[in-house]
């Protein structure tokens, strides 16, 4: 016995081949991505060949995230390929849009000057639904409200052969999930949970608008080649424990930060216990930890999934390339984590975060500890996150137990669909009838409250009060625009029946509720079908002062910034949602001036603890902050804002980084940015810079004005500098660092990534 290196046995490989070239390859089989897409065939084969050259240069076993990365790459032999340090150049196999971001994709796509999109693409209608009054009303509310919109993306994609999903077809990573997602493949889409496909083997990553209308467009997507942070799950799911628990406790041990930069991935034995759509719940939340994408190796359950939404010969396919479906023995990790499923009890993460991780059993217990509000006003359930058949037949469960001791919800309680598919089955099969039985309301297939489109009348705002859903998000203000709204994430199985039990402090697995009849019980363990027994009902068939054309930003000047004011030193947290608020503005997103009014306006401005109230350096008056920002623009000033931690995390919306440039911007220097929001700002020209010092955050005034030194010899892993001009007269420089390689340098250069496109196209 004797071991060959990787090398040799790679080689002697390619020997046996060429003397056998008969031998069939992976690509010989014509297997179509999806149903609905005529030509489009899945390409295992350049898996197969990158990876082969790939293999004899790096000689070491790949982990799973690894062989579809570098499996999509456009140049496996002169890519630099280094975890954490390289930018990859890749090929993706397609892009998906919701309406809210795909209004800029598309008005972008048109300014590029193609013809048609150079991969599938499909555009959903699910985030500009509110959820006011139920499903049927709110939807034909929204077709109403949003008809130009809806007639622009619908025509949008008729001319460039886009695929369109109306509104009502469903929340855009259900519906990926069900028709598009398959293992092996690589998508990106422009919204932060598109990593939800992850559940069917698929490196599925959120980006801007400026990425998907590149990778439309026939250009390379640009990554920085991730880590790979591996969690080993053992043991066996069972009783009130569901795959959601899985990343509630993977959020509380990594936190919204530490899976910056990195590909999570599951593996161990008790993969085998999750369900298709659990593995897509767990990966869809992996967004919270500030992952690039999460994911899991092919598995009978994957296959099963694809057998019943009629996709079987995805199944077959992929279980012969089940060997690249999969990590390699001895595969290395930057980090590894282990969590045992036998032993893990359900989790609440929240409130305000969705890392803070709390065990069902001390959750009563915290509540009591930090005076959160006691009474539960709200349930919710669904969301992208957990709307799967599974999720709601478990629900299902637990409402017909209530029913049958003759109670209905103390809560308010809604339910929200992910698809019309799923909507469609679990009407057929009776879970809405038992959720309307005990006072459930049934929302429209979209996005609803988890994304602040919500119109809640029972609290005021700044009321303070609780609310739990099943969604992924929780941040300050998040679901219903109230501050004071404590908002929790579990399960749906939790949230169901804490519905019930009406506050915080009731624990369904240890505690008793009274029946009708005045006898107490306690909730049995959920049950529910992890697949429809009788399959499921036919999805909608895809179809192929609101919207402003945009205008080219305009090229750096090529000369040193000086005399900048700082618009706003923010204090703490600045989310997406902090720079770009969602609900009632989510209408806007198709007309950057519009939308631009709200930049910024939830972020804390460290010089007086407000909300959008910054002084002007020009005038001495204090305003909002997006009408001082425009006051500096339209004098020619251009301004930066100075961040904290994890600038931009939470959602991809591209807006953060459009308004800001649109209202003058020059650069957001910060002590760390979250991954896509960093990427976006410099997709649009922006400078998106670090300070080298983390403490040097404090040094600046928001009253200062700042030097941004070194431009004119601007080049990847060179310095800037800051130098501050305080009030007093006094001067300091403090050192700058950025992650810009050439081609983002150029993108500054040109104005944005779209600029230089352009220019290209046009054979500048």
């Amino acid at each position: 016995m004797f071991n060959l290196s990787h090398r040799t046995a790679n080689a002697l490989r390619r020997m046996a081949a060429g003397m056998a070239t008969a031998a069939p390859r992976i690509g010989d089989t014509k297997v179509p991505m999806s149903l609905l897409e005529k030509g489009a065939y899945i390409n295992y084969q350049r898996i197969e060949d990158n990876l082969a050259i790939v293999r004899d240069r790096l000689n070491r076993p790949l982990s799973l995230a690894e062989k579809i990365v570098y499996g999509h790459l456009d140049d496996a032999h002169g890519q630099d390929i280094e975890r954490g340090v390289s930018y990859l150049k890749l090929r993706p196999d397609r892009v998906a849009c919701q309406d809210a971001t795909a209004q800029m994709a598309l008005l972008q796509f048109m300014s590029a000057g193609m013809d048609t999109a150079a991969v599938p693409t499909t555009i959903h209608c699910d985030h500009l639904i509110e959820a006011q009054v139920g499903g049927v009303k709110d939807l034909a509310r929204a077709i109403d409200i949003n008809k130009e919109v809806y007639d622009f993306l619908a025509t949008g994609t008729a001319k460039y052969g886009l695929g369109f999903w109306k509104p009502g077809s469903g929340i855009i990573h259900q519906i990926i999930l069900e028709n598009y997602a398959f293992p092996g493949g690589m998508m990106i889409g422009t919204d932060s949970h598109t990593p939800n496909a992850g559940g069917l083997g698929m490196v599925a990553c959120g980006v801007g608008g400026a990425d998907a209308v590149d990778v439309m467009a026939g250009i390379p997507w640009e990554l920085k080649c991730p880590k790979v942070i591996g969690v080993n799950l053992t043991g066996k799911i069972g009783g009130w424990t569901t795959p959601k628990d899985v990343i509630l406790k993977v959020a509380g041990i990594l936190t919204v930060k530490g899976g910056t930069g990195a590909i999570v991935e599951y593996k161990g034995p008790g993969v085998e216990s999750l369900s298709c759509t659990g593995m897509a719940t767990i990966c869809n939340m992996g967004a919270e930890i500030g992952a690039t994408t999460s994911m899991f190796p092919f598995n009978r359950r994957m296959a099963d999934y694809l057998n019943a939404t009629k996709r079987g010969d995805i199944a077959n396919y992929a279980q012969q390339f089940s060997h690249n479906l999969k990590a390699d023995e001895g595969a290395e990790y930057d980090q590894h984590i282990e969590i045992n499923l036998s032993e893990l009890e359900p989790h609440i993460n929240g409130p305000f975060t969705p890392d803070l991780a709390t065990p069902l059993s001390k959750f009563a217990e915290e509540v009591k500890k930090n005076n959160w509000p006691e009474e539960l006003k709200v349930a919710l359930i669904g969301s992208c996150t957990n709307s799967s058949y599974e999720d709601m037949s478990r629900s299902a469960s637990i409402a017909k137990e209530a029913a049958e001791h003759g109670l209905d919800v103390k809560s308010k309680f809604t339910i929200t669909p992910g698809s019309e598919q799923v909507r469609a089955t679990i009407e057929r099969d009776g879970q809405i009838g038992a959720f309307e039985s005990v006072g459930g309301l049934v929302l429209a297939n979209a996005c609803g409250p988890c994304i602040g489109q919500w119109d809640r009348q029972d609290v005021k705002k700044g009321e303070a009060n609780s609310i739990i859903t099943s969604y992924n998000r929780n941040f300050t203000g998040r679901n219903d625009a109230n501050p004071a709204t404590h908002a929790f994430v579990a399960s749906p199985d939790i949230v169901t029946a804490m519905a019930f039990g009406g506050s915080l402090t009731f624990n369904p697995v240890t505690d008793s509720l009274v029946g009708s009849d005045g006898k107490p019980f306690k909730f049995s363990e959920p049950n529910g079908n992890e697949l429809p027994p009788l399959g499921y009902d036919p999805a909608v068939d895809p179809k192929s002062d609101r919207l402003q054309l945009l205008k080219p930003f305009a090229p750096w000047d090529g000369k040193t910034p000086t005399d900048l004011p700082v618009l706003i030193k923010v204090a703490g947290k600045c989310t997406t949602d902090h720079i770009s608020a969602g609900g009632p503005w989510l209408k806007y997103r198709g007309h950057l001036e519009n939308i631009s009014q709200n930049c910024l306006i939830g972020a804390i401005n460290a010089e007086n603890s407000e909300a959008n109230k910054v002084k002007n350096q020009i005038t001495g008056e204090y305003g909002g902050v997006p009408q001082t920002a425009a006051y500096y623009r339209d004098k020619g000033i251009k301004w930066v804002v100075i961040g904290d931690h994890n600038y931009g995390e939470g959602s991809s919306r591209e807006h953060a980084a459009l308004e800001p440039r649109f209202l003058g911007g020059l650069a957001i220097i910060v002590r760390s940015f979250a991954r896509i929001h960093e990427t976006n700002l410099k997709k649009q020209g922006m400078l998106a810079l670090t300070f080298v010092n983390a403490e040097d955050y404090e040094k600046v005034k928001p009253s200062d004005r700042v030097d941004i030194l070194g431009l004119e010899s601007f080049a990847p892993g060179k310095n800037l500098t800051l130098a501050l001009k305080h009030e007093d007269g006094s001067k300091e420089e403090l050192p700058l660092a950025h992650s810009f390689n050439e081609g983002q340098i150029a993108w500054f250069k040109a104005g944005s990534a779209l600029n230089l496109m352009a220019a290209k196209a046009k054979g500048q």
